[in-house]
């Protein structure tokens, strides 16, 4: 297992809270759907300072990276108790107290999707949300898309009993207490706390500092927040191509060179990346032309250009609220990346062929303050990796680790299965300020990144995206190819010292080998220190295509 590293007391000790003047504001509804739709809120360090954390139905065996259970699968239907409430049986899946916000939901379920699930704020006995999982999370009954969503949505069951998944974006202010249960008469106790038929979860949610102001939601505030909802509908469709001062290239570029934009205009931010690669070999040139970026003379950016823009090396269309992508080859990015004097853009080809680039990059105004941070990217990959260690454990995957003050913005995985077997049981495992046990632990990978039950179908929404599913049913001759990506906005995790991000390999095959890509992207103040360092062996290194590409390891 790769060892999990904390930091020391002595850099903990070096590290200070930057303290804002004035007083925060209040957190409502409304607050929190405007910023839901910002990019601007993830370049500040948040106002109202929180820790994103997660209640999952992960199995409760996994207590300790050095004990047994860390690997525990069966991720299912776990609770945190059982009430009975005026006659209901209800099995409590939340249980925290305020101030906090809950802000991202996901569910599936193995038979059991015929239940109720209900939500109460504030300790109030009567709650303020009830009703099936379909009709709140992923229908119409409170917001609809893209805020209550199946991103699988009208695609057949392929095996019975497996329902779709639910991705549920409303985000629920409460000021004292919140509880969410789901009440479900099919299940039944198998043994310790796991029930059966299978409900899984994750709910994220936010837990503020104690002085934090927040007003608990209602209907009433939901229904007095349709503007701002509407809003946030058309800020999330990802059409952010109105930059002021734009900057357009073309340029031929050899084995080994390289092109730079450099951006001199103070208190600016690059806002828009529209880049199109054409080469003999695009498949390589995705993966061996490098887009990096310093900001104020903080190298902060050193990604892949087909990573970077989420289409891994295929191109691939698919559109979220940060990126977008067409079958035909124009990759276009929207994160924000303020400096304060000067920026300089370079795209470099690493690779063994002449490559041919074209595009624009965006500047727009950007006011820097005490709180605003540099963007940043970062990627490895796993190359040929076997499924279990010497001992013939299971393995966690490094993300990146971070020392510093930022913020964790999202991550995206391409991986290439060389097995027919599913790769995708392993759980998120994200450790923030030195925490011993992970305020994020998820119940799988396709979970964490929005879908259910490994499908292959390719699906776009403004948070995730899985552009090519093809490695989720790998051919054994052949192979397969898989990306997933999630971008945070009101789930995005600050750190005050250090995060330490990981996800299982939980492979299904013990034989196989894969290539397992990972990208980061974040936001962070100087000094800050990574873990993850520009790997030009990497991005040279010819991509897989079928099962042979990838080099065993002896």
């Amino acid at each position: 297992m790769l060892k999990i590293r904390f930091l020391s007391a002595v850099w903990i000790g070096m590290t200070t809270l930057i303290m804002f003047t004035g007083c925060a504001s209040k957190v409502t509804f409304k607050t929190l759907v405007r910023e839901m739709a910002d990019r601007e809120h993830l370049t500040k360090y948040p106002e109202n300072d929180y820790k994103l954390m997660q209640f999952s139905s992960y199995n409760r065996e996994s207590v300790s990276p050095d004990e047994k259970g860390w690997y525990a699968n069966e991720d299912m239907s776990h609770f945190i108790r059982v009430e009975t409430n005026q006659g209901r049986r209800e099995f409590v899946m939340f249980d925290t107290t305020g101030p906090g916000a809950v802000v991202r939901v996901w569910m599936t379920f193995y038979k059991a999707w015929t239940g109720t699930l209900r939500i109460y704020l504030d300790y109030d006995t009567v709650p303020v949300i009830q009703g099936s999982p379909h009709e709140l999370l992923s229908g119409n009954s409170l917001a609809g898309p893209p805020f209550a969503v199946s991103v699988h949505k009208g695609v057949l069951i392929r095996e019975e009993g497996r329902d779709l998944d639910h991705n549920f974006y409303i985000p629920l202010p409460f000021s004292k207490h919140c509880k969410i249960t789901y009440e479900c008469d099919s299940l039944e106790r198998v043994r310790n706390n796991y029930y059966f038929p299978d409900v899984f979860y994750n709910i994220c949610y936010r837990k503020y500092n104690k002085d934090t102001r927040v007003e608990t939601f209602s209907m009433k505030a939901l229904e007095d927040a349709k503007r701002e909802l509407q809003q946030a509908r058309e800020m999330l469709k990802g059409d952010h191509d109105k930059s002021p001062d734009v900057k357009e290239f073309s340029h031929e570029l050899l084995p080994g060179g390289s092109f730079s934009l450099h951006f001199d205009t103070p208190n600016s931010a690059i806002d828009h990346i529209l880049l199109h690669i054409n080469a003999a070999d695009t498949m390589q040139a995705l993966r061996s032309t490098v887009i990096s970026a310093t900001f104020d003379g903080n190298e902060t950016v050193w990604v892949p250009a087909g990573e970077f823009f989420g289409t891994g090396y295929r191109n691939l269309a698919h559109k979220t609220w940060l990126n977008r992508n067409t079958a035909t080859g124009i990759m276009e990015s929207y994160w924000l990346m303020p400096y304060r004097n000067n920026c300089t853009l370079t795209i470099t080809n690493y690779g063994k062929e002449t490559v041919m680039i074209s595009g624009r990059a965006g500047l727009t105004h950007y006011s820097w303050q005490a709180g605003s941070m540099y963007f940043g990217a970062s990627w490895h990959e796993y190359y040929g990796l076997n499924t279990r260690n010497d001992k013939g454990d299971f393995l966690d995957l490094n993300f990146i680790d971070i020392r510093g003050k930022g913020i964790y913005a999202g991550d995206q995985i391409t991986v290439f299965n060389t097995s027919y077997q599913w790769w995708g049981e392993g759980d998120e495992k994200i450790f923030v300020d030195g925490e011993p046990f992970p305020s994020s632990f998820g119940t799988g990978s396709e979970d964490y990144y929005g879908y259910g039950f490994g499908r292959p179908e390719p699906f776009s929404h403004p948070f995730i995206a899985q552009p090519v599913g093809d490695g989720n049913e790998g051919n054994s001759s052949n192979g397969g190819l898989t990306v997933n990506m999630r971008h945070r906005s009101l789930d995005a995790i600050p750190f005050h010292n250090e995060i330490n991000a990981y996800i299982e390999l939980w492979h299904w095959d013990s034989t196989a080998v894969v290539n397992y890509a990972l990208t980061t992207y974040w936001y962070v103040r100087p000094p800050f220190e990574i873990n993850v360092k520009p790997d030009i062996e990497g991005v040279r290194r010819r991509v897989a295509r079928c099962t042979g590409d990838i080099m065993k390891r002896e």
